[in-house]
């Protein structure tokens, strides 16, 4: 099994490096391996792919964190897999390649299906649904195949024609200094064909935006920052490609009473300076009923209660935590005077039993 370098390292870089800096770092690389400037040298040719590799989960936001957490495992954990060939990673950083040239260059082949864009919900969830899981529609608006040219961009009845300028190849030869390029066809734009007669429908672009209800369903246990994969539930891909992925976002509302930690759910209970002196039996809200607990005598302000398998399943193996119950002593108020009488009297009194407790300390 190969170990994989550090991306970080891989790039030269520091791992607080800036997108601009990463651009840059990458810049350098990809034009010393290029493999237009190094033909027939597999060493740089793979570096040349490890590099495109590096840059490619740097740039991205998502990725890097992934990246910084849970090192290469977590990527492969998410479904990231690098780069083909050649022809991915002149696809994905067009850019970057014209802004080496001067023009944009590229290996594409004649294929004009791209995959379709992906795409972001923000979900916002009660507390109770967060914690039991829920199963809920959300309505998104997308790009989907035209369905009057079925994604051809022609009007019915009509085809694409094969460009004269590169003769159906999306590419034109160009040379500049030492390299030999191969430059997207400007007539096509690298497509191989052109469309006399657009579909009236969609305006040539072989796409129409939709409204679409999607079954969204939540696991128990999900928090803020939880974020849920839609496959295929994307915008729809261009001419026969796959359609991208939807991605929701979770967001969960505080409650009044529960707080959460990882698991565990906390609630301050209030009670009273008798109950907490004499001891009762009180009834505690819990997720998902009422429970009846015993509060010992002499329990003191913050003193907590624990309630096993009450709170919230953990998404990894659905093991409930607790429900943490913290004891709260309201002071009185608004006494009668027989109350206040009472209250001196027993003050009289635990006064008696420090002042014999401090002499006993110091004697």
């Amino acid at each position: 099994m190969t170990t994989k370098r550090d991306y970080y390292e891989i790039l030269g870089v520091n791992r607080d490096v800036s997108n601009d800096e990463l651009k840059g770092a990458y810049r350098k690389l990809a034009l010393k391996f290029h493999p237009d400037r190094n033909p027939d040298n597999e060493s740089a040719e793979e570096k040349f792919k490890e590099a495109a590799e590096a840059y490619d989960v740097l740039r991205d936001p998502q990725k890097r964190n992934m990246y910084d957490q849970y090192g290469h495992q977590g990527l492969e954990g998410s479904g990231f897999s690098g780069f083909g060939g050649f022809d991915d990673i002149f696809s994905s950083f067009g850019d970057i390649f014209e802004d080496f040239f001067g023009f944009r260059t590229g290996r594409q082949t004649r294929s004009r299906s791209m995959r379709g864009a992906d795409l972001r919900y923000n979900l916002l969830l009660s507390f109770i649904d967060a914690a039991f899981g829920v199963e809920t529609e959300i309505d998104i608006e997308k790009l989907e195949t035209c369905t009057v040219c079925d994604g051809s961009a022609c009007e019915p009845g009509t085809q694409p024609e094969t460009c004269s300028h590169c003769q159906g190849t999306g590419q034109v030869s160009r040379s500049q200094g030492f390299f030999t390029v191969r430059t997207t066809c400007p007539a096509c734009q690298g497509n191989g064909h052109m469309i006399s007669h657009p579909c009236s429908n969609c305006k040539g672009s072989g796409q129409i935006m939709q409204r679409k209800k999607v079954s969204v369903k939540i696991p128990a246990g999900v928090d803020s920052g939880s974020r849920l994969r839609l496959s295929e539930e994307g915008e729809a891909g261009i001419y026969g490609g796959p359609p991208g992925d939807l991605y929701v976002f979770i967001n969960v509302e505080s409650h009044e009473f529960f707080e959460r930690n990882n698991t565990d759910v906390i609630c301050r209970v209030p009670i009273s300076f008798v109950q907490a002196t004499l001891g009762d039996k009180i009834t505690v809200p819990t997720l998902k009923s009422d429970e009846t607990i015993k509060i010992p005598k002499g329990t003191q302000a913050g003193d907590i209660f624990r309630l096993r398998g009450e709170g919230i399943p953990s998404l990894r193996n659905g093991s409930r935590g607790d429900q943490i119950i913290q004891f709260v002593i309201k002071t009185p108020m608004n006494l009668n005077k027989k109350q206040e009488a009472l209250l001196r009297e027993f003050g009289k009194i635990e006064s008696g039993k420090l002042s014999t407790k401090l002499k006993n300390m110091f004697n």
